[in-house]
């Protein structure tokens, strides 16, 4: 089996498998959810609260909308010409359900009065009322999902969308043209930390962690404990500190989380070590200039030209959501964006992660696709020359505040790999195939070829000390003990954050 196929089997397993010790544990609440989804008193229970809150007579129009994350119940009030959805998050699915509630509406909010990306009109929200929280949002109106669009004609819409390996290169630009531009108008607001919005009176600030839909994950497939995460009112003011946080995410993933993925020793290390470095550079600084002008530290910066330079990291952040997507992206009669939906887990992030390549040319998750994430790359360089045309189109007469125009950074990014860098960053169960298929020789030089899968920590265990290879051995321990015994843990949060901290060799545990 060769390297390429063996990282995309082991990633494919650990992808799809959650933490079944987890699941097991949440059985029960997720069917008592389902079943309570679809009786009819629930749906009596929002259309009441839709009429005192609107103090009209309302129905149901079905029918109800099961999301990943949301539950979408479409409401009529007599006398009205327009319909109403309410919006809630699945109660057995997101785990911070009162800030993702709260954070989204501020979000919808601040674009609505600071940017032109047409957005749904809200008319009311709450975190917490007797149906939960909730959020009462104009229906609007559409022909299809930009989703729709980009797909074959008569895929099942059950079915994970993959791109139409038939569209016209003239129907694509097109389409990834009205995308573009909604991501122009997205990288106009600016603020000065890294966190997510609040809505106070009139004003929105950011004074409130950024909430993620990987953090949502770390708690809900892996039951880490939420003392590790970043508390409530953490805000960053600098790329580096919120790349440091993210990685002492992935380290608190290894440590915590209880599964049967993993079975051997060096693979504990490989994940360890991976982590390890990682927080490491960002510590340092050094992650938040890699792919630019600026990067003089990585090992292919002394054979990659590159022209852009970096953003300034103590200056403006632009907004980022993990979910804005083709599926959340309406369309009208004329194929023109109707409105952008879903702003959950929406944050002022760094510049960096605006200046990648979008991630959904093709639909499908790299990690998810099936022919293996070598070939998913292979297919998105194709389709990138296209985006970064549709790209230009769009950036013409533009006159974007930044050294260079949008498409000249996402052509670099990808050349240099800083598209994968943010894309480990956002994402701790694609982070160990992304760092060393990717990452790791971008950054630190070539491996010896004959070094096995298995054991890549080999290549790169004399960037450490001895003390961080003591923390090494110790988790590595703790794992295998962990695997043999596979018993959930009430974690003291005291406790955990002294492990984490162990593990990253600093006090990078909780983010207080």
């Amino acid at each position: 089996m060769s390297n390429s196929t063996a990282f995309s089997v082991a990633y494919t397993k650990a992808q799809q498998s959650f933490d079944r010790l987890a699941c097991e544990l949440d059985e029960e609440a997720w069917e008592k959810s389902e079943w309570r989804l679809y009786i009819q008193r629930t749906c009596h229970e929002v259309v009441s609260f839709v009429e005192g809150v609107c103090e009209q007579t309302a129905r149901l129009v079905p029918p109800v909308i099961l999301g990943r994350c949301n539950v979408i119940y479409r409401i009529h009030c007599d006398g009205d010409a327009y319909d109403v959805v309410v919006r809630q998050p699945r109660p057995e699915m997101v785990q911070f359900r009162k800030e993702k509630a709260l954070y989204e509406a501020a979000t919808i909010s601040y674009l609505s009065q600071n940017s032109s990306v047409h957005v749904p009109d809200l008319f009311f929200h709450t975190p917490s009322s007797y149906i939960g929280p909730a959020m009462i949002l104009l229906f609007v109106k559409s022909e299809r999902s930009m989703s729709e669009a980009l797909t074959s004609p008569g895929q099942d819409l059950g079915e994970i969308p993959v791109l139409d390996p038939e569209i016209s290169e003239e129907d694509l630009r097109t389409l990834y043209g009205k995308m573009a531009g909604l991501l122009i108008k997205l990288f106009e607001p600016t603020r000065h930390k890294i966190g997510s919005l609040v809505e106070v009176g009139t004003k929105h600030s950011v004074a409130r962690r950024p909430l993620t839909q990987n953090m949502n994950d770390l708690v809900y497939k892996a039951s880490i404990p939420e003392s590790v995460l970043p508390s409530s009112k953490q805000v960053y003011t600098s790329a580096d500190e919120w790349y440091a946080a993210s990685a002492a995410m992935h380290m608190a993933q290894l440590l915590f989380q209880h599964d049967d993925i993993v079975g051997s020793e060096d693979e504990y290390r490989n994940k360890y070590l991976a982590r390890y470095l990682f927080h490491s550079l960002a510590k340092k600084g050094q992650l938040s200039a890699f792919g630019f002008l600026e990067d003089n530290w990585s090992a292919q910066s002394q054979s990659l030209e590159l022209s852009c330079s970096m953003p300034y990291g103590l200056d403006s952040f632009r907004l980022w959501c993990d979910n804005l997507r083709p599926h959340n992206i309406l369309l009208n009669e004329y194929d023109n964006i109707a409105a952008a939906l879903d702003w959950e887990f929406a944050y002022f992030a760094p510049t960096q992660f605006s200046l990648d390549p979008p991630w959904w040319l093709l639909l499908q998750l790299p990690e998810l696709w099936p022919s293996g994430i070598d070939d998913w790359s292979q297919v998105y360089e194709t389709r990138l020359e296209i985006w970064l045309l549709a790209m230009q189109d769009e950036e013409w007469g533009e006159g974007i505040n930044f050294p260079e125009n949008l498409s000249a950074y996402m052509r670099e990014s990808w050349l240099s790999g800083r598209f994968w860098l943010t894309y480990a960053t956002r994402k701790s169960w694609a982070f160990d195939t992304i760092f060393w298929k990717y990452l790791d020789e971008r950054f630190f030089g070539p491996r010896d070829e004959g070094i096995q899968e298995s054991q890549l920590w080999t290549a790169r265990v004399h960037l450490l000390g001895e003390e961080a290879q003591s923390s090494m051995e110790m988790v590595v321990e703790r794992k295998m003990n962990d695997a043999e015994e596979r018993v959930p843990v009430d974690w003291d949060p005291d406790a955990a954050n002294q492990l984490l901290q162990e593990a990253l060799g600093d006090d990078s545990g909780s983010q207080s």
